[in-house]
């Protein structure tokens, strides 16, 4: 499996949240504690928006996150405001660029932890339900990139919890029809540059670790010698695989089977149920 997070909020260096927490994603690519693996090495990937410019960057590599030296530089020198971090563990298809996440379509980046279970068995039936304008776009092999452009031919660019929904009961009809009893793992983050939404479902109803940061007004209030949080607007939120560090009243466990929406004002979360395609 793979561990990654997303942010949102006051612009940071990347380094702020990929290197210097104590268990920052760096560290978990090594030593993840809640990972169905404890090293995740497979390759890695960034996707970040900047300012005035209509498409997110991407960038992403085969080897381990912990030694990879651009990656490193990079993110001394990247500032954003909402960016998207992951580190792969394959769950059978081949370590190469294009399987490395996020992936992107225009304003869109997508990133997954979890597995279509039996994915060979049903890929060629996804694979003919994607949108043919869409088809020639997919470049890797993963069930996460077909995960995505389901998402998309489903309408994801309307309505992102609609599709995602739609995505997985297309997954869960198909993989019933070969005979998968279950056949979707996943927790799932998804961007336009302005609002992120997360996902947390398994047809199994025992779904891959989730968890998101405590309003930043509350944890001013817990810990008040936290320089940092001085310089954060309200709205700054992290949702990550497995929590960067073990301050106390941080982090929060995503809903088994829910799906959260981080927003201007008021974040949302509702509770998640696949629908027919």
């Amino acid at each position: 499996m793979c561990r990654w997070l997303a942010y949102s909020g006051t612009p940071i260096l990347l380094d702020t949240i990929l290197y210097k927490p104590q268990h920052s994603l760096i560290d978990q690519s090594l030593h993840s504690r809640l990972g169905v693996e404890t090293t995740n090495g497979d390759g890695f990937g960034v996707g970040w928006y900047a300012p005035d410019v209509e498409e997110p960057a991407i960038f992403r590599d085969i080897g381990p996150a912990w030694s990879n030296r651009n990656l490193r530089e990079l993110s001394d020198h990247v500032r954003s405001s909402l960016f998207f971090a992951h580190i792969r563990a394959t769950t059978g298809t081949a370590v190469q660029q294009t399987n490395c996440h996020p992936f992107r379509h225009g304003r869109w980046l997508w990133m997954h932890n979890g597995a279509i279970n039996e994915f060979h068995q049903m890929r060629r039936d996804l694979a003919l339900a994607v949108d043919p304008r869409l088809f020639l776009e997919m470049e890797g092999s993963t069930d996460s990139e077909m995960m995505f452009y389901l998402a998309l031919t489903f309408g994801l660019e309307e309505d992102p919890p609609g599709a995602v929904a739609r995505m997985v009961g297309f997954v869960e009809r198909t993989g019933h029809e070969h005979g998968v009893e279950f056949p979707i793992q996943m927790t799932v983050a998804v961007s336009d540059g302005q609002r992120l939404w997360a996902f947390r479902y398994s047809t199994q109803k025992q779904s891959r670790s989730l968890f998101y940061s405590t309003a930043v007004q509350t944890l001013r209030e817990l810990h008040p010698d936290l320089t940092f949080l001085q310089g954060v607007s309200d709205e700054t939120r992290l949702i990550v695989s497995e929590p960067l560090g073990d301050l106390p009243g941080a982090w929060n466990e995503v809903p088994e089977s829910s799906y959260g929406v981080v927003e201007p004002g008021a974040d949302v979360l509702n509770a998640f149920t696949p629908q027919a395609a």
